[in-house]
């Protein structure tokens, strides 16, 4: 019988909203912050997994970074290789110093060599998406992604980001930080949503205290209508490093009773292995 695919359209956000304030050099609060450098770093996380090209004038709109200083700063990443400029388009992109960094720190993890196969494993297995990431503010960024054999395949990648308040991967990674970071998270999240966040507020509250019941976390149909998943948190290094895992698809498909009966269990499961697994690769 021949195999037929249905591709599930998700849209993705990508960063359009000034980041958050950062101190001066010399404050009284962190005389050690280095503005400068943070402004920099600032400009290389403003591209989002769609942007091919990006001028000034959007970057300083996206970061909030003066335009005159924006410009002396992408001139600086461009001669280390960070950014690379067109000419034609006089706008940036991303250059080979900026993915050299993400891939080494793949590779000195060794997260993606440990995770990959039991995460394609499961994917196969149950004919959803399996995917891990990490925070990035208010939002999760997908480090590895595996896909089923089956008839449905969700169009994310690495690099993908989704929203961490209303998707259960970034629920499992707050439920994952310890009080002090999930204070942390929680107020950041707050200053994101403004007005929005009690209602926010009160749907997280819930799926904590579900995954202190029964540890993993879900939404059905909330940040993407087409879209449900489960997850749990991956805690490394003595609790000083947090990832989440999740399992996902079409929402028609993943119920609530799925998600809660079957896929959460084994995206618990698969996040406790992987967590073993990576414990005993640090010795």
């Amino acid at each position: 019988m021949k195999r037929t695919t249905t591709s599930l359209s998700v849209a993705v956000e990508t960063p359009d909203t000034a980041c958050a304030t950062l101190p001066r050099d010399g404050d009284d609060d962190d005389r050690s912050f280095v503005t400068a450098l943070a402004r920099g770093l600032e400009l290389l996380r403003a591209f989002g997994p769609n942007d091919d090209y990006l001028g000034n004038a959007e970057l300083s709109r996206r970061t909030g970074i003066p335009r005159p200083t924006v410009s002396r700063l992408t001139y600086t990443l461009m001669r280390l290789g960070y950014l690379v400029y067109a000419e034609p388009l006089e706008k940036y992109r991303l250059g080979q110093g900026a993915m050299v960094l993400g891939h080494r720190y793949l590779a000195t993890s060794g997260i993606r060599e440990v995770a990959q196969p039991l995460m394609q494993s499961l994917a196969f297995a149950t004919g959803c998406t399996v995917a891990l990431a990490t925070p990035d503010r208010h939002e999760m960024v997908y480090l590895e992604v595996c896909q089923p054999r089956g008839a449905l395949v969700m169009r994310l990648t690495p690099g993908s980001r989704l929203p961490m308040a209303t998707s259960a991967i970034g629920r499992a990674w707050l439920a994952g930080l310890g009080p002090v970071g999930r204070a942390a998270a929680m107020a950041d999240l707050e200053r994101h949503y403004q007005a929005r966040w009690p209602g926010v507020r009160a749907k997280l509250d819930r799926a904590l205290r579900d995954y202190a019941r029964r540890g993993f976390c879900v939404a059905h149909a909330e940040w993407d209508r087409t879209v449900s998943g489960a997850a749990a948190p991956v805690v490394l290094e003595r609790g000083t490093e947090v990832l989440a895992i999740n399992i996902g698809g079409a929402a028609a498909r993943l119920t609530p009773e799925t998600l809660e009966g079957n896929l959460g269990p084994r995206i618990r499961q698969l996040a406790e292995t992987l967590q073993g697994r990576l414990w005993r690769g640090h010795g």
